[in-house]
């Protein structure tokens, strides 16, 4: 199994936003004009991006949401758990790895406007990745959380949101 510094060095990833790591790998050449998305769209996108993820255990890809569906591919590595707050306030979590016989998933798409987060479960290990989103990927789309502004939205998840966000 390669080490983090060997898949950053190799893949060429860079620090993601959230946390963690990233490379985009794929975007379509074709554009979707912004007169034919939803109005929550700025601008045109293209039809569909695609990045490589890297997250090590003791760090975490931080609460966020974006307009679009998002695609997750477990490649290697140890379970990414990935927590899940839906826009009506419903709580989940589902298990990206490869151990299908206890209920994880090797591919999960987590819903637009969901707010999410991601941690590796095992300690001393890290979680590599992909994720696909239709249409593309900006980060117009991106979003954040603040963790005083999710609380106040979420307050019964309140544990699991400090411990998923940075602000």
């Amino acid at each position: 199994m390669y080490s983090v510094t060997e898949l950053v060095k190799q893949l060429a990833l860079e620090p993601h936003p959230e946390g963690g790591y990233f490379k985009e790998t794929y975007r379509s050449n074709g554009v979707i004009p912004e007169d034919s998305l939803p109005s929550v769209f700025e601008g045109e996108r293209n039809y569909a991006t695609g990045i490589y993820y890297l997250l090590q255990s003791g760090d975490f890809s931080a609460f966020h949401k974006i307009h679009q569906d998002e695609m997750w591919h477990f490649y290697m590595g140890e379970t990414l758990e990935i927590t899940m707050i839906s826009p009506e306030g419903e709580f989940s979590r589902i298990q990206l790895g490869q151990d299908l016989s206890n209920g994880e998933v090797v591919q999960f798409t987590v819903p637009k406007d969901y707010w999410f987060a991601a941690k590796v479960k095992k300690s001393n290990s890290y979680a590599f990745v992909g994720c696909t989103v239709a249409p593309g990927f900006d980060f117009r789309d991106f979003e954040l959380a603040d963790r005083d502004a999710l609380i106040a939205q979420f307050p019964k998840y309140r544990d699991a949101i400090i411990s998923l966000t940075r602000i």
